[in-house]
């Protein structure tokens, strides 16, 4: 072949080179619009699925972009009515960008702008939720999720108009994935909470000093994740004889630390019952800040606990009453002798027996239903 034959091929593939570069890119700009337009319809169709259910979302504006590599739903002014539930409220947040990368469609990660304000029509004033950044993370298909990430730092929750802070934590992480069956069909889901430097100041003493936690947990008996009341789910799992296990916890205020595992379930009456063996270390730091090293006080566990021992049988709340002291001061005898992360510790069993908590012997207080 003479020279002259190369001649009009070197010329023509710099031409072949760009039509398959134009082709590649059209066929890469229309399978991206066809994902963002799918990503657009399973967003509406979720949004359907809520409705049905009582819980409406919108968006004042929704635009959607991220082209080439990513797909970017952005939501401004957004707002939930769940006003048709059996607990009315409305939810109104300043933005959330959901982000799906084409490379991984079945992750969805969204970013979230404080602040989140929430009505009810039982509460006077809305709360307000506010953070330094929130995001979350979603493994699977929206109908069908497989995990969610919840990550929130510098958290701060309070009453609009007093300013009254209910709740604050430099950090807070919530994750859930499902072991064993799907979302729709008897999911067993593992759950795991951690807290840093979180506090309830209003809620009672003991959650009003800063605290860690690291909580992990299983719970079994769920019929599903569909959408419907919590209090309908919280039924469901206790005719199914669900129950929570608690395989690992620990908790840590200042030189006070509890570990903690065991499991919980749900009576016929809505409350809580189990037991958990707990392992306190410095544990009479601890029961000033619960109240119970007072048992003469008016309005503490104890107290309310003798005075339903007097109703029953007249006298022997006053006996207990006198004798409490030296309970409460033998409460560390009388749990077994430990050691926790180079402390002195004692074991106690935490009871919940339909709602009544107790410490040991101690009662701690009543704790409300998860449903009536």
């Amino acid at each position: 072949m003479q020279q002259s034959d190369f001649e009009p091929r070197r010329r023509r593939w710099p031409i072949v080179l760009i039509t398959v570069l134009l082709l590649l890119g059209l066929g890469w700009t229309a399978a991206w619009h066809y994902a963002a337009g799918a990503a657009e319809q399973a967003v509406a169709d979720w949004r359907a699925r809520e409705a049905k259910a009582g819980r409406v979302y919108s968006c004042a504006s929704q635009t959607i972009g991220g082209f080439p590599f990513g797909i970017e739903l952005r939501c401004a002014d957004a707002k939930g009515d769940l006003s048709k539930l059996q607990s009315p409220m409305q939810v109104e947040v300043k933005n959330v960008v959901a982000i799906a990368d084409v490379w991984q469609p079945t992750m969805l990660t969204s970013a979230w702008s404080a602040p989140l304000r929430l009505s009810t029509a039982q509460a006077g004033a809305p709360i307000v939720a506010d953070w330094a950044a929130a995001e979350v993370t979603l493994h699977g298909l929206p109908g069908d999720p497989e995990r969610v990430d919840v990550a929130v730092r510098d958290a701060e929750l309070r009453v609009e108009t007093a300013g009254e802070k209910l709740f604050v934590a430099r950090r807070v992480e919530v994750s859930g994935k499902i072991l064993e069956g799907t979302a729709p069909t008897a999911p067993i889901v593992q759950v795991v909470l951690k807290l840093a430097g979180a506090a309830a100041p209003t809620l009672h003493e003991a959650t009003a000093k800063p605290i860690d936690a690291d909580i992990a947990a299983v719970l079994r008996g769920l019929k599903d994740f569909s959408p419907k009341p919590l209090t309908e789910h919280f039924r469901e799992l206790q005719k199914a004889g669900g129950r929570l296990d608690i395989t690992s916890a620990r908790v840590q205020q200042g030189d006070v630390i509890a570990v903690a595992a065991g499991a919980l379930s749900i009576s016929p009456r809505g409350h809580l019952d189990g037991q958990l063996r707990l392992t306190v270390a410095n544990l009479e730091q601890l029961l000033p800040v619960l109240g119970i090293d007072q048992p003469q006080a008016q309005n503490t566990p104890m107290n309310s606990a003798f005075n339903a021992l007097d109703r029953l049988a007249p006298g022997l709340g006053n006996l207990a009453r006198q004798n409490a002291p030296a309970l409460v001061a033998g409460l560390s005898l009388l749990g077994q002798q430990t050691e926790l992360e180079g402390k002195r510790a004692v074991i106690v069993p935490l009871r919940f027996s339909d709602g009544l908590v107790s410490l040991g012997p101690i009662p701690l207080g009543q704790m409300p239903p998860l449903y009536y």
